[in-house]
């Protein structure tokens, strides 16, 4: 099969579309002929070796981290697909590749695609929606009423966590540039800062929840606009001490995170609010969840651009500009 392959760590040169086997399935995965695959930051923080002490592929190794397609084989113990089914979903860690022909994935890891959806706008949602639903629902457990502030919302995980917070009631602040003030309104949020016209921790004030996606500068600032009491969940580090235990990762990394994060931390005690970071998991009833959602239109995938397989390196460049407003996608079919 035809597959996005990462031949060595690094940001240029080292990838290149090639043949690689067609996964072997297990007795609880389900193989999917991939149609169509959205791009994360993830895809290129793996591209470059930046997660390679957290995430240790045998290279060479296909990029790619969510998909929908359809059901090509499903293995001995497989009881909720069959051959034929249109699926989505966001393979395990240790099994990434969507940017491909075919993907095994586990059973308990997909989920019946949306209905209302195609095959390109299903792709677009499992990372960022699985991302969102993990840190407002899982995570922070958001209620009605409570404030809460998503930096960065035309962004992938932005404009799916923005329309998650609106249904769980909660009143929505995010930041965003000139341009897209009123589109992301449109999303639901109740107010935007333009970040380049004002500081959003001169305006904003007793946040109760904070999902951070732009890294430790925008934690410190996010710190200061909480409540006593409050939940900042960062995507973007620094990791901790916690995370690297629920990863499994040897005692060493978990001493390690625990230091990087350090003055974080201290940060947020002196603030009176906890930190924490979420490195996403697989969950194939969270998505079912989200299907629900997405099938009554609460929630609506919101595409960019899509790129023909042959531009994969294109649309993880395009990403890699921060200027997406939503989702960018590979389709592969």
């Amino acid at each position: 099969m035809k597959a996005f392959l990462v031949d060595r760590y690094g940001k240029s040169g080292n990838t290149r579309i090639g043949e690689a086997p067609v996964p072997a399935v297990g007795e609880q995965d389900v193989l999917v002929q991939v149609h169509a695959a959205s791009v994360n930051p993830v895809d290129f923080k793996i591209r470059d070796g930046d997660l390679k002490q957290v995430l240790r592929f045998k290279l060479p190794i296909a990029l790619g981290n969510d998909c929908a397609g359809v059901v090509t084989q499903v293995g001995a113990k497989v009881t909720r697909f069959k051959v034929g089914d249109a699926v989505y979903g966001r393979p395990d860690k240790s099994r990434i590749g969507t940017f491909a022909e075919f993907i095994a994935v586990r059973e308990r890891d997909l989920a019946p695609k949306p209905a209302n959806t195609t095959m390109v706008e299903a792709a677009s949602l499992p990372l960022v929606g699985l991302t969102s639903w993990q840190a407002l629902v899982e995570r922070a457990n958001v209620q009605p009423g409570q404030r809460v502030l998503i930096p960065a919302g035309s962004g992938g995980v932005g404009v799916f966590a923005i329309q998650l917070a609106k249904h769980l009631g909660a009143y929505v602040a995010t930041t965003t540039s000139t341009p897209n003030v009123e589109w992301v309104q449109q999303l639901g949020a109740d107010i935007v800062v333009d970040y380049r016209k004002q500081n959003f921790e001169d305006v904003l004030r007793d946040i109760d929840m904070v999902l951070d996606t732009l890294g430790p500068e925008n934690v410190a600032k996010s710190f200061r606009v909480m409540k006593p009491g409050g939940k900042l969940i960062s995507i973007s580090g620094p990791p901790d001490a916690a995370f690297a235990r629920e990863f499994g990762l040897p005692s060493p990394l978990v001493l390690v995170m625990g230091l990087l994060s350090w003055r974080t931390r201290k940060l947020a005690r002196q603030h009176g609010v906890s930190y924490a970071f979420l490195f996403m998991h697989p969950d194939g009833e969270q998505l079912r969840q989200i299907t629900a959602l997405v099938e009554a239109g609460v929630i609506k995938p919101v595409i960019d651009e899509v790129f023909p397989f042959e531009q994969t390196q294109d649309a993880l460049a395009y990403v890699e500009t921060g200027r997406a407003k939503g989702k960018v996608v590979v389709q592969v079919v």
